[in-house]
């Protein structure tokens, strides 16, 4: 649209006295009062610094009532056998989109009444009847809730098998379908062994003489867990005895992906002071039952290039340079700076992060959340990371590292990642206690919003506005025989590639929904989708017209 006479006269005068209008910020910060939103996390800090009180927490975007417009979850701490508050205890939050820009707190109208020490979320469609699902990680507990497709959920938790788990600390989840039945299993992160009685592990004698929050190398790791989906509303635990359970960890995120393009969920975990994991899916066995091989040190995502293991807490996967192999990344803490995988199509990989910059501008950085994400619509990835440091008093004996950080945003420029945190808005110039991040379209406008979780303090949601006029195209993927929400489902369309993962970032997740940039040019568009195993289905949609949302039903696009 060409600006008015009055708009072109207007920004004539402040050029001639040597002022440029100022551009729009890529991302504006919504009013949290203004859109109803008024939960907050409760770290639950105590003098003596328990690691639980770091960690947390996590939110998801999803839509919980199938209205089409997507709702907020922000996990919240709780009572535990280290915490328990006076008063009314902290709890998650459930805010229903009014579809004006406000929300409605419906917590307790839907049910979710789980009273825990809370870490994070996955959301996944486990009974494929078309509704949401959702589970909450934290220290003692999981809680499964099964959506009841009436506004309300009903915790299954004991009914599912997932009551008694053999870690007692989750953090990041991931649902995928490792077995080929159309069922999504569940792959559960556990952090570090910290006792369940009296007394916890704390660390003091820093150089203010007071507690601290203990690095990750005092305690041990533990097992993260895959519970396989029985079809009954029952998860039965079979990792025993695999490379999942043989390979201990301090699992943070996870991201499942297909690295190697044999239509088979793989599970990339970042670790926090020990190697990463790779578990790469080697088919069936006899019974039916998904075989591992564990492969980080082989594939080169491991350790660090020193050859030494980093604070991995961040996951992400996405195809970065648009060749149709998933790319991988991980946040670190500072001096660390974080990586960007670049996959060599032979199952390793190639460190490029300092190569594209982002190695550079994240080596005084901590970061939790992150997300592969296409901002500006152009069909390229960007780059988005919450950043933090997990001790509270790291600015008392660090002269360059900060406690809250900014957040970051990077452009894709053609392989080059070029930071655009000063685009981007005021929020990306004020230093928060970051953790979790996820994003997604909560306005239905075709761009992607991003909801960042802070340590202790509010929520922030950032309003995009910033795809300068480039076109989309939005799709909601249902499976038939595949499961419903199609994860694994690899898309392309026009020169450009896209995977459907499960989790991802940290101790969140995203909107289901798949946004696909189209730059400049607004035509209709032909899209390819190969549905995830069991389906042999690759089929053609369209052509679709831009600008809306488009639902893809396995079975009813043109077979190719």
């Amino acid at each position: 649209m060409k600006p008015s006479r009055r708009q072109f006269l207007a920004a004539a005068s402040l050029a001639a006295y040597g002022q440029a209008p100022q551009p729009k910020p890529l991302f504006t910060e919504l009013d949290l009062a203004r859109a109803g939103i008024s939960w907050k996390h409760d770290n639950a800090m105590s003098a003596q610094r328990y690691m639980p009180e770091a960690i947390g927490p996590g939110c998801a975007i999803f839509d919980y009532d199938n209205d089409g417009w997507m709702d907020l979850l922000f996990v919240n701490s709780g009572p535990s056998v280290f915490y328990q508050p006076t008063g009314a205890p902290p709890r998650c939050a459930l805010y229903k989109n009014n579809r004006d820009g406000t929300f409605t707190d419906v917590t307790a109208k839907a049910g979710l009444n789980a009273s825990f020490f809370g870490m994070g979320c996955a959301v996944g469609d486990i009974d494929n009847d078309g509704w949401p699902d959702l589970v909450l990680t934290g220290f003692g507990h999981v809680y499964l809730y099964q959506n009841n497709r009436n506004g309300t959920f009903t915790d299954i938790t004991a009914k599912a098998g997932l009551d008694k788990l053999p870690s007692n600390w989750t953090t990041s989840a991931a649902f995928a379908d490792t077995t080929g039945s159309g069922r999504l299993d569940l792959f559960l992160c556990a952090y570090v062994k910290f006792g369940e009685k009296p007394p916890f592990a704390s660390c003091g004698d820093n150089r203010l003489g007071r507690n601290f929050y203990c690095v990750p190398r005092v305690f041990e790791g533990l097992s993260s867990m895959l519970y396989l989906n029985q079809g009954n509303g029952a998860f039965r635990l079979a990792s025993t005895g695999t490379p999942i359970e043989k390979s201990l960890g301090k699992a943070l995120g996870v991201v499942a992906t297909d690295l190697n393009n044999d239509g088979r969920p793989d599970f990339f975990v970042a670790n926090d002071t020990v190697q990463n994991f790779l578990f790469m899916h080697r088919g069936l066995d006899a019974k039916k039952q998904p075989r591992w091989e564990e492969i980080g040190l082989a594939s080169e995502v491991g350790y660090g290039e020193n050859g030494q293991a980093r604070s991995g807490m961040g996951a992400e996967g996405g195809d970065f340079d648009q060749d149709g192999w998933e790319d991988l990344f991980v946040t670190n803490i500072d001096q660390e700076m974080y990586s960007l995988y670049r996959n060599n199509r032979d199952e390793t990989f190639q460190d490029i992060a300092p190569r594209t910059g982002v190695a550079q501008a994240t080596r005084l950085m901590s970061g939790w959340g992150v997300k592969l994400f296409d901002y500006d619509n152009d069909g390229n990835l960007d780059l988005i990371l919450a950043n933090a440091h997990p001790d509270d008093m790291i600015e008392n004996y660090s002269d360059k590292i900060k406690y809250r950080m900014p957040l970051q945003l990077f452009r894709n420029e053609g392989g080059k990642l070029k930071e655009v945190s000063r685009d981007a808005g005021p929020a990306f110039a004020r230093p928060m206690s970051s953790r979790g991040l996820a994003v997604g379209d909560l306005f239905n406008r075709g761009k992607l919003d991003v909801v960042v979780t802070a340590n202790g303090g509010p929520p922030l949601i950032l309003e995009n506005q910033a795809t300068g006029g480039n076109h989309w195209l939005g799709l909601k993927l249902e499976g038939v025989n595949c499961n419903r929400d199609a994860i694994g489902a690899r898309l392309r369309w026009r020169d450009k590639h896209r995977q459907r993962n499960g989790g991802g970032s940290y101790l969140s997740a995203h909107d289901p929904r798949m946004i696909l940039g189209l730059g400049s040019d607004a035509q209709a568009v032909e899209v390819e989708v190969r549905w995830p195993w069991p389906s042999k289905r690759v089929e053609e949609f369209g052509p679709l017209e831009a600008g809306k949302y488009h639902a893809l039903r396995e079975g009813a696009g043109k077979s190719i």
